[in-house]
């Protein structure tokens, strides 16, 4: 941790597709909201905290959402609505700092140990950044608030919603030590399993373990868990973060087999994120299918380029090769897309291939 701990706020809005519904709807205040497609096939994008209360979550099929809640309210997403809001919020953090680091939306970074109010107190800006969204908005937000990035994601869920929570640097390592592995940051479901198999349960178990064991078992990462098994987290809030890729996918109504029906599907996928780097003035040069089988198991195949992707051509051709590479499929599959990553700008791009002499 450096000499002089830095001071990090973690902000993060409250169900917010969800809210935002709610707030330009009054019929759909206090009912348990799900934003998303109601069909058989849709997914439950965000949920309302009134629909949480019944287990429904992100990510939840539709029929298991509407099985866990029958009066659920389904409502199709608005995003150039949560656009349009995100950007006020964002604006509102730009008053207090320039050090900010957007994660989605709906949650950012703020770096405020030095901040544009000459505020000392990280704790009164985040509950004035908080007040001025409520303000601007009428949506509230939860703030997490600590010296390091990984401590002050965690801190934002403790209060939710609508509320703050710090963990100061003499709290930190003991905080840590009291959580079970699989409510660290960066901890998905398969890794905790990996960690308790390996008798790894809690913060303090993790703590124990040798760091050469960690890596020995989880490569580069074992090196980032025994740093936040003792509180640390040297990474900066950096501000415009690039985007690392840019993906789309599509649920089919029903299970596909055949090459031409999955290719017909990847079409419209490969529209949106060839537009999309074409407004953004970013190219790729891997690109990754993504299929996702009738049981809900998972594959992705990627193809890297010693150049970037030419074009919405060259990526349909790279996105067909891997889906053929594919078939006869084991089974239906329910859900195909595709991304493109490794992004650089444009200028950036044809500078690299002139460099090349290509």
């Amino acid at each position: 941790m450096p000499a002089e701990p830095r001071k990090i706020i973690h902000l993060d809005m409250d169900a917010f597709y969800a809210s935002v519904e709610q707030r330009d709807d009054p019929a759909l205040r206090g009912q348990p909201v799900a934003v998303g497609g109601a069909r058989e096939r849709g997914v439950v994008m965000a949920a309302s905290y009134e629909a949480r209360q019944f287990g429904v979550r992100s990510a939840m099929p539709a029929v298991v959402a509407r099985r866990k809640c029958p009066a659920l309210l389904f409502v199709p997403p608005r995003f150039e609505v949560y656009k349009e809001v995100s950007r006020q919020i964002h604006a509102i953090f730009a008053e207090y700092t320039p050090l900010i680091e957007p994660l989605s939306l709906d949650e950012a970074y703020l770096d405020v140990t030095e901040n544009l109010k000459a505020e000392p107190l990280a704790t009164r800006l985040a509950a004035e950044i908080r007040a001025r969204i409520l303000e601007k908005t009428g949506l509230t937000a939860s703030a997490g608030i600590s010296y390091n990035k990984f401590l002050a994601k965690l801190a934002s869920d403790y209060r939710k919603p609508n509320g703050q929570f710090v963990i100061r640097p003499h709290q930190g390592p003991g905080f840590v030590e009291g959580l079970a592995v699989g409510q660290f940051h960066g901890i998905g479901a398969a890794t905790a399993a990996r960690l308790n198999g390996l008798g790894i349960f809690t913060g303090a178990d993790l703590r124990a373990q040798p760091e050469a064991l960690l890596r020995q078992h989880f490569g580069k990462a074992g090196g980032y868990y025994y740093a936040i098994a003792r509180a640390e987290d040297h990474r900066p809030v950096v501000a415009d973060r690039q985007r690392k890729s840019v993906g789309a996918e599509t649920t089919f109504e029903n299970d596909r087999r055949e090459f031409d029906e999955l290719a017909d599907g990847l079409g419209p996928c490969i529209a949106k994120v060839w537009a999309h780097c074409e407004r953004a003035g970013l190219l790729g040069r891997t690109a990754t299918l993504k299929v996702k089988y009738a049981d809900f198991q998972q594959i992705t195949r990627s193809r890297s380029l010693t150049g970037p992707v030419a074009g919405a051509e060259q990526l349909t051709a790279i996105s067909h090769e891997l889906l053929r590479a594919l078939l006869p499929v084991p089974q239906g599959v329910r859900l195909v897309g595709v991304s493109l990553s490794n992004l650089v700008p444009v200028a950036e791009a044809v500078g690299q291939q002139l460099a090349l002499g290509l």
